[in-house]
């Protein structure tokens, strides 16, 4: 028996198994969003020590989680169709421990994919398709997203573009996210700052974007 297995037959054993071993899922968490270069990965998890992202890397395209391919000259790393149908995991598990997130530590950051994920974990369809489209450049820290809202419809992509609201918040965005301030407040306390655009259009932003803390 692998030193990994569990020794168990039971399908959450199974996946444990597969996607259990420490960075194994914000790997997967970082592919969800895109393909990515072996530096972006490492660039994306800066903590993780480079021969653990070979080996995961390694053991999950032997699970058949992600494969490599050759794009544009270069191998990037993507999730194959059975690693994709790990999405609505990665977003219940991200729902799950924002309740347990508490106010962010001084040395805690916020990357892109980290981002982008929060945010279609925290996205509200059925609120966002009552509301008229809107866009938002947000800078959290040295993530800069374009958010596209459309009816039910989220689109986050990196860059900057035409918007109805240019913002810059960092960690402490959770406390608007979860509610526990309101935009007005979020603003005045320094964890919004409005760069351009109607700073009203936060409200929106609140309300379409929300996680109970």
């Amino acid at each position: 028996m692998a030193a990994r297995e569990y020794g168990q037959y039971c399908g959450v054993t199974r996946a444990l198994e597969l996607v259990g071993e420490r960075w194994s899922m914000l790997i997967v968490r970082d592919l969800l969003v895109g393909p990515r270069r072996y530096g972006e990965l490492a660039a994306g998890l800066p903590r993780i020590p480079s021969n653990i992202l070979a080996t995961r890397l390694k053991d999950l395209q032997a699970a058949g989680v992600l494969r490599r391919v050759p794009h544009s000259r270069v191998i990037v790393y993507e999730l194959t169709p059975y690693g994709r149908e790990l999405e609505p995991v990665v977003l219940a598990l991200g729902a799950w421990g924002f309740k347990a997130m508490g106010d962010p530590r001084q040395e805690q950051i916020i990357t892109p994919d980290s981002m982008t994920m929060a945010l279609r974990t925290a996205f509200r369809p059925q609120v966002a398709a009552s509301l008229p489209a809107t866009a938002y450049a947000a800078r959290f820290g040295p993530a800069e997203l374009l958010i596209r809202v459309d009816g039910s419809t989220l689109d986050v992509a990196r860059g900057d573009g035409p918007v109805d609201l240019a913002f810059a918040a960092g960690p402490a965005i959770r406390r608007l996210i979860s509610g526990e301030l309101t935009p007005d407040r979020a603003i005045a306390t320094g964890v919004v700052e409005v760069l351009r655009g109607r700073g009203d259009f936060l409200d929106r932003f609140a309300n379409t974007f929300h996680l109970a803390a």
